[in-house]
């Protein structure tokens, strides 16, 4: 199989998906101006990967000599790990945004899947032929593979007690086949993705009762499948104009909920099944990948709150202000926390169980924690950096009209005495884009988004404390303590 194109994408949506959206249903995705903007992203990122200067950056070949997708590669080494993260830059670069749930981020739950080879293969050795089929498939085939996680809420207290799994995706047949399922989940990206994996949601799978056993399943899911109805958010976008809202109009990723109407999925696409055990071993590990990804995503938007605090200060002279430039570096210093901790998640990187090399765990999932925790402060410094015009300015419109041109020309004009001149145009445009980094519809959802993406704060501490080897620290206190036993220490 060749490398995609960014038109086969976007044809290749076209297999008869059920899809809806602001109550209709619509047959083009790839056309419909809800999707059309992250639709034609995805299609440019497919198109990186012909680009002939590029060719090292974004692809790479497997050992029988065919050329994928960088993003899809195995990581075997800590080149592979520092070749993604120069993928998923470079792919930043070249948007002009940051993109989340494009593919690269995804395919490392199925790595993780396929650290469990050997659990797979207790259940049942089909499923560990599966997900190795697979991974090398989505790099064969180039699929934008997504993953859905997050199940719409019902009795929470019931779920996580592990005795009753309610309205969840379960299975509710098997036949020769496959197996049949029910249920719904939320996914991002779904109804402009080829494939989805789809796993069970987060409880504690080793108190779960013999009765939740048909909860426990793991597939991948053809996003055209029979049955499968995708019935979106509206997008925040739409109708807006680019100039007053330049990141909503181009880079608003659609969420989805997905509705399993008695799915049929093959035995082939199985990857676990009635196992309680892989549903732990799953969410357990999920990330293990992904978060590196993920949180180079948070990294570019860090620089774009220094970038646009930045701009904004200079433009007005307050860069000669000593407590401005405190805050400044208030930013700086949140932004080199994550890639500190990215730089050196990498740098300690460790071998899988599977043989893999995954980036440093406890490194990694702190370094999540810092950036997604830390997130809310920063933008609200920026904020304060920018001042009240952000919330206050007249929209592009203003700056058109012959009746209050003159007005906006006189008071929107600055830096004439400093001999660098912002002209009213280029002051609203830093404005308008920081009022869609921080202030907009669409800046409120992204930093929930990012709340729990990849999974509930909760979780995420969670992955941090079962990835950071205590005995070291427990064994400076027993020397310092002069503790004549473990047992004091425990």
């Amino acid at each position: 199989m060749a490398l995609m194109t960014g038109e086969e994408y976007k044809k290749s949506l076209n297999d008869g998906r059920e899809v809806y959206i602001d109550g209709e249903q619509i047959t083009n995705v790839a056309e419909h101006p809800s999707f059309k903007p992250i639709v034609d992203a995805k299609a440019r990122m497919y198109d990186l990967n012909h680009k002939p200067e590029l060719k090292d950056k974004m692809t790479t070949t497997l050992p029988d000599g065919e050329e994928i997708c960088r993003a899809y590669k195995l990581p075997t080494s800590k080149e592979d790990l520092e070749a993604i993260r120069t993928y998923v830059e470079t792919v930043l670069d070249d948007l002009g945004g940051v993109v989340y749930r494009m593919g690269d981020e995804t395919i490392g739950e199925m790595w993780s899947l396929y650290d469990a080879q050997d659990q797979l293969n207790d259940v049942d050795p089909r499923f560990a032929r599966n997900i190795e089929y697979h991974v090398d498939r989505v790099a064969r085939e180039d699929l934008f593979h997504v993953s859905a996680n997050t199940d719409p809420k019902g009795d929470r207290s019931k779920l996580f007690g592990g005795k009753d799994g309610g309205k969840l995706l379960h299975v509710v047949e098997e036949n020769d086949e496959g197996i049949v399922v029910r249920g719904a989940k939320f996914e991002t990206a779904a109804a402009y993705a080829h494939q989805a994996f789809v796993k069970p949601t987060i409880l504690d799978w080793q108190a779960s009762e013999e009765s939740m056993a048909p909860f426990a399943c793991g597939f991948i899911c053809d996003m055209g499948a029979p049955g499968l109805k995708h019935i979106c958010r509206s997008s925040f976008g739409v109708d807006k104009n680019e100039t007053d809202y330049p990141i909503s109009t181009n880079f608003d990723e659609i969420d989805t909920l997905l509705v399993f109407d008695d799915v049929l999925i093959p035995w082939d696409n199985v990857l676990f099944h009635r196992s309680r055990e892989s549903a732990g071993y799953i969410r357990n590990t999920l990330h293990r990948y992904s978060a590196f990804n993920y949180t180079l995503r948070i990294l570019r938007r860090a620089d774009y709150l220094i970038g646009t605090a930045l701009l904004n200060a200079e433009q007005t002279g307050l860069t000669k202000i000593q407590p401005v430039k405190e805050k400044l570096s208030e930013l700086i210093t949140y932004r080199e926390g994550i890639n500190a901790h990215l730089t050196a998640a990498v740098s300690n990187a460790e071998e899988s169980p599977g043989g893999l090399m995954m980036p440093n765990q406890s490194l990694l999932y702190t370094g999540r924690i810092y950036a997604i925790q830390n997130f809310p402060a920063m933008q609200h410094l920026t904020r304060e950096l920018v001042g009240g015009q952000l919330a206050i300015t007249p929209d592009s419109a203003a700056l058109l009209n012959p009746d209050t041109k003159e007005y906006i020309d006189k008071y929107y004009t600055v830096g004439e005495d400093a001999g660098e001149v912002w002209t009213p145009e280029e002051r609203a445009k830093l404005l308008y884009f920081a009022r869609d980094l921080l202030n907009s519809s669409y800046a409120g959802h992204r930093t929930t988004f990012e709340l729990f993406a990849q999974s509930p704060p909760f979780a995420q501490h969670m992955a941090a404390y079962n990835s950071f080897d205590m005995e070291k620290q427990r064994e400076l206190v027993r020397k310092g303590a002069n503790l004549s036993s473990k047992e004091y220490a425990k």
